[in-house]
């Protein structure tokens, strides 16, 4: 057993963290600051997705957003009346009729958006700051082509083996 107090590094023949694990334990630390910043904005992490995801597209349905905010169509719908509530989105009637609202920002929600911004734009400074933009990029770019990788809807469907 290996003690706890030890850089990985220090343990002889330690193979490196996985990057599934580094992406995750990044995660957690950025959603632990994010949670907390925006807080002081009386704002959830889930609700500002929501918005940074109405600022990006036109109207998406409500389960788009679920989808986006890994949450589900249910707890979806109710970030969506508390915003609604508040006067940051507004949901009109489709123009093709129907059921369907079109979700959208209003100013106040825009303003709210752009303050909640400012915060995680905080965040990313501290966490970038010994990356040169460069690597910034880099990175970026690398984290876009896995996520996309692994979209549910791009992702090969594994077959069952069967065994007689």
């Amino acid at each position: 057993m290996t003690d706890p107090g030890v850089p990985a590094a220090a343990v002889p023949d330690a193979p490196p963290p996985r990057v599934s694990y580094l992406v995750f334990r990044l995660e957690r630390r950025i959603r632990a600051c994010l949670d907390e910043a925006l807080a002081r904005h009386g704002m959830t992490t889930t609700e500002y997705m929501a918005l940074s995801e109405l600022r990006l597209r036109d109207a998406p349905s409500s389960a788009d957003l679920a989808r986006i905010a890994f949450v589900t169509p249910q707890a979806m719908n109710l970030v969506i009346r508390d915003l609604e509530q508040r006067g940051l989105i507004r949901r009109d009637p489709h123009p093709r009729g129907g059921r369907a609202l079109r979700t959208r920002l209003t100013p106040k929600g825009l303003s709210t958006l752009r303050r909640c911004d400012r915060s995680l734009d905080s965040i990313e400074a501290v966490m970038l700051a010994e990356i040169d933009d460069p690597d910034r990029t880099i990175l970026a770019e690398a984290l876009t082509l896995c996520a996309r990788a692994l979209r549910p809807d791009t992702r090969p469907r594994s077959r069952r083996m069967h065994t007689a």
